[in-house]
């Protein structure tokens, strides 16, 4: 008997041992590959995760004149896909990883717009947003699919012997405030924050935030008895004396654009304040985020 139930204990600890391995091959619960990519043979989804709406910075190109690698900030709906390598299989190399991606980004059309096939070949901060930033056999692709531009970075070095995905479907973020609430907002609170787009280091608008200033025209012309200063603030990333230049330049930029929504352009005045009125910690990027910003504000 004693025999017997050292047997039946064995086999239960070695069916657990079993049952741990096969659990561990496979993908973690609520993930699944993206649409844009198959995976890897024999490789699993470790972990993952997805935001509705985040900035990125993806590598592009090599160095700047600053000696660090050229990023190209990206906002929209951001997903990263962790993989790991199944129990026994044999290891993709770094550069087995990279090809793959860029042969499968470049048969739909897509460009490579980086290769960094070394290990912490990127010289980067943390201002790169897209994990560690000592990268092994690193690509950066961005393709078209769906009426949609995505930008992927793909990294070798992963949990598992595998790889990590980090893909952004580029877009607008949805705005979830109606023009009567901003109206009220505007009415409370005595100001509005517009977080508008612009070409770095520069006063130029993107397109991406169209709708961000169509909805303060809107606001504007329905609170039309209100004199605005359109105020420009910047993070504390370079010197005061430019980002005073550069808040106020962005200022006037937004004035105008909101001239040319239909706002009366007597009801305005830019402003320009710099760095010197931050709203978040700029020690972080987040923070740095939250200060570029340009305000309305009831005068």
């Amino acid at each position: 008997m004693m025999k017997s139930a050292q047997k039946l204990s064995l086999l239960a600890g070695l069916s657990i041992l079993f049952t741990g391995f096969a659990a561990a091959n496979q993908d973690e619960e609520g993930c699944k590959d993206h649409p844009l990519f198959t995976r890897l043979p024999n490789h699993y989804i470790y972990s993952c995760q997805h935001s509705q709406f985040e900035m990125r910075r993806f590598p592009i190109g090599l160095m700047n004149k600053e000696n660090m690698t050229k990023l190209q900030e990206v906002e929209g709906e951001f997903w990263t896909i962790e993989y790991g390598l199944k129990e026994g299989a044999t290891k993709a190399s770094g550069l087995q990883v990279q090809r793959n991606f860029q042969n499968a980004a470049k048969q739909v059309g897509g460009i490579v717009e980086g290769t960094y096939p070394e290990w912490c070949s990127l010289n980067l901060d943390d201002s790169f947003k897209l994990g560690n930033p000592c990268t092994n056999y690193g690509t950066t692709l961005k393709l078209n699919k769906g009426g949609k531009e995505f930008w992927t970075f793909v990294n070798a070095t992963g949990v598992a012997d595998g790889y990590i995905l980090y893909i952004l479907a580029r877009q607008a973020m949805k705005q979830d405030i109606s023009v009567n609430e901003l109206v009220n907002k505007l009415n409370k609170d005595g100001f509005l924050t517009l977080y508008v787009n612009f070409d770095t280091g520069k006063a130029t608008i993107k397109a991406d935030s169209n709708k961000t200033l169509d909805d303060a025209a809107g606001a504007l012309k329905a609170a039309s008895t209100l004199k605005i200063e359109v105020g420009g603030h910047t993070d504390n990333v370079g010197t005061p004396q430019t980002n005073q230049k550069l808040s106020a330049d962005r200022a006037q930029s937004v004035m105008t654009a909101l001239v040319q929504r239909g706002v009366a352009s007597n009801r305005l005045t830019a402003k320009g304040y710099g760095q010197s009125a931050p709203v978040a910690d700029n020690r972080s990027e987040e923070g740095r985020a939250r200060n570029r910003r340009v305000e309305l504000v009831k005068q």
